[in-house]
């Protein structure tokens, strides 16, 4: 199991330089003067299905024509109640008002941040390779220069989930959706209700007809009724009764005779959920003779809702039963489809994974036999990933919204040791990331819940505990940081031994806290001797030994013996070249580090152009917003300013500190010692 192996002594501050670093790109043209061209668009396809809704559609229209700039308009209702389908429709019909129509699933802000990066990558694609949060603030950038644009916000769950976006956009029309009523102030509202009788039974009758042309559907006013009018009701049935050749009478019979326990209600959706839930009931019913689709589905619950990869499933289930299982739950509208992924509506997922011991496939047990399943393939998809290593970055960015989705349903007490390797692993990922916040939550639920199914001195529980103070000392809370660095090494060394690998981390560790403290005196005799102790346990070309190397360099470099800090950095980088290759992150720290030590002997002609490669580097492989290459610019600032140059550092001193504050926080470490550099530089 991964775990922190201390930060490589970067530096950042009065003279420091840090390290962290991000993908830089080429320079691209301005997102603003890039037009779509004719006739783009990302909507649903219409439906020949569609029913009734004439007054919403007009007081749609009515709305978004009535104001005077940016039209914004929320339509609200409960779940399934179809407000999804009226924006589409109002999308087609209205298709020759808009140059561009934009279509984002935003049940969550990593879905409105990907919808909108796809937005920027879809209008300017050399942008591909950017990180999500930078195509994100180009998409936003393009709606608010452009005009003649449609954008809708499927399933937003709050108003505050896109406040930001409404207040940075003034041009253009949204449409947002929304189970949520109340709120919206930024725009006008259209309340959404369930359909009216004739129009359910009409809806129905359209569905089981366009498959079973001589339906006999008497009765189909009383089903209707019964499923409450609710159109997601209405075409689920519909589905059923078509594949089936099932009459309204005899499912209304199966729900009198199997009825589902009401779903949990909440001020806004419980009638929908209930009806839903005995409608789902029913279906799997009907699916007895493929035992696997129960299984799957159950499995499914557990992920987010949309880009579910098929291959996540076939632990549960192998194949062909995986594609057939999942084949009769599409053909009952229970699932969508693509090659690759499966996506499940949100209130599906919700009641299949709520237990109900007098439902047969929502039993307790096999309830939570998906769970743990979950997380066992969650976890597997991270395996032999380096959290450091830009290339698996994609892997941990595509895991993150499921684990996410995962985590947030279940309780801590149900943790498996798979839930409990993916919430460490992702903490390290997310460490790396600058979310250190949320990456101390996950270490913290880690530990108690290995601790809880090991006992708190097993190697498990350590390494949790451990990452858990790389958390504490990211975030500069070296108070916290030493003493739990210090526990780790002691109970290490009494029960894994002085040479256990995991014993020699602690002891770099420490050292490495000991060293920020400015501790000097403690540090680099640890540092040595964890040098030593690495070389004859791991060998000279270990990863570990190489950190080792580094961050006793940074040690002497800091005592001010240059003589020997500069040739061991050398020597490291050369190292961590031939064996990590040039763009892995440790390399990159390296040679930061090199170029920090050229600064500190008076030497800017080889500092300067080796942090501007740095720097170049680390935009493009890590991304501008990186915390690592926030790093590089002040290191750089850092570096003109030694120079005699504070013009050049002050404005670039500026950018950083604007940048850091934005995607750290006024608080974070680096944010505190750019924004100290830039005070000491205007200042003189």
């Amino acid at each position: 199991m991964r775990e922190v192996n201390n930060s490589q002594g970067v530096q950042v501050g009065n003279n420091n330089t840090q390290h962290n670093y991000t993908v830089t790109r080429a320079p691209l043209p301005a997102i603003e003067s890039v037009l779509a061209a004719p006739g783009l668009s990302r909507i649903p396809p219409d439906t020949a299905l569609f029913v009734g809704r004439t007054g919403e559609l007009d007081q749609l229209d009515e709305a978004l024509r009535g104001a005077e700039r940016a039209a914004v308009v929320a339509v609200h209702g409960l779940g399934g109640v179809g407000k999804s389908t009226l924006a589409t429709r109002f999308a087609h019909l209205h298709a020759d008002r808009f140059g561009f129509r934009w279509w984002i699933s935003a049940d969550s802000a990593a879905a409105l941040d990907s919808g909108l990066a796809e937005l920027a990558e879809t209008l300017q694609p050399a942008t591909a390779n950017l990180p999500v949060e930078q195509r994100s603030a180009l998409g936003v950038r393009w709606l608010a220069t452009h005009e003649d644009w449609l954008l809708v916000l499927d399933n937003v769950t709050t108003p505050q989930d896109v406040a930001s976006l409404l207040s940075q956009v003034r041009t253009g029309t949204i449409v947002i959706t929304s189970r949520q009523r109340s709120g919206w102030r930024a725009g006008e509202t259209v309340p959404l209700d369930v359909l009216a009788e004739d129009e359910a039974v009409h809806l129905l009758a359209r569905i089981v007809r366009s498959e079973w042309p001589e339906a006999d559907l008497t009765g189909a006013d009383r089903l209707c009724s019964e499923l409450g009018w609710l159109p997601l009701a209405v075409e689920q049935a519909g589905a059923y009764l078509a594949q089936t050749r099932t009459t309204p009478a005899a499912y209304l019979d199966l729900l009198g005779r199997f009825p589902a326990r009401m779903f949990t209600a909440s001020a806004e959706g419980g009638d929908a959920q209930r009806t839903m839930a005995r409608v789902w009931h029913v279906t799997l019913d009907r699916l007895a003779d493929t035992p696997e689709a129960g299984r799957v589905l159950r499995q499914l619950a557990w992920f987010a809702p949309d880009a579910i990869p098929r291959d996540w499933l076939t632990g549960e289930v192998g194949e062909p039963d995986l594609s057939e299982a999942l084949g009769r739950l599409a053909a009952y509208s229970m699932v969508t489809l693509t090659g690759t992924a499966v996506a499940v509506h949100r209130l599906v997922q919700a009641v299949t994974r709520t237990p109900d011991p007098t439902d047969p496939h929502r039993q307790p047990a096999d309830i939570a036999t998906a769970r743990d399943n979950t997380a066992t393939s969650l976890a597997a998809a991270l395996n032999e990933l380096d959290p450091r290593n830009p290339a698996d970055w994609p892997a941990y960015q595509t895991v993150l919204p499921h684990a996410r989705a995962l985590l947030e349903h279940t309780t801590p007490d149900a943790d498996t040791t798979h839930t409990s390797r993916l919430l460490n692993d992702l903490g390290l990922y997310l460490t790396g990331q600058g979310h250190v916040g949320t990456a101390h939550g996950y270490f913290t639920r880690a530990c108690d819940s290995y601790e809880r199914i090991h006992g708190v001195d097993h190697p498990n529980t350590l390494i949790a505990r451990n990452n858990l103070a790389g958390a504490y000392e990211s975030a500069g809370d070296l108070e916290r940081a030493i003493p739990l660095y210090n526990a780790i090494l002691a109970v290490r060394e009494r029960v894994l031994g002085p040479d256990h690998p995991d014993t020699l981390i602690s002891r770099n560790n420490l050292a490495y806290v000991y060293r920020v403290t400015g501790n000097l005196e403690r540090a680099i005799p640890l540092f040595e001797a964890s040098l030593a102790d690495r070389e004859r346990v791991l060998g000279a070309d270990h990863p570990d030994t190489l950190t080792s190397r580094n961050n006793l360099a940074y040690a002497y470099r800091e005592a001010g013996d240059l003589g020997r800090a500069i040739p061991l950095y050398e020597a490291t980088l050369a190292d961590r070249i031939r064996l990590l290759g040039p763009d892995h992150l440790d390399t990159l720290i390296s040679r930061n580090n090199l170029a920090s030590a050229y600064d500190l002997a008076g030497d800017p002609g080889r500092a300067i152009p080796l942090y501007k490669a740095i720097l170049a580097d680390s935009e493009r492989i890590l991304g501008l917003d990186h915390p690592n290459t926030l790093i590089s610019r002040n290191n750089l600032a850092y570096a003109y300013e030694s120079a005699g140059d504070p013009g050049r550092a002050i404005q670039l001193y500026k950018a950083t500190f604007t940048d850091s504050e934005r995607l750290l926080g006024p608080d974070h470490p680096t944010t505190r010692a750019v924004r100290s550099n830039l005070d000491r530089t205007q200042s003189t």
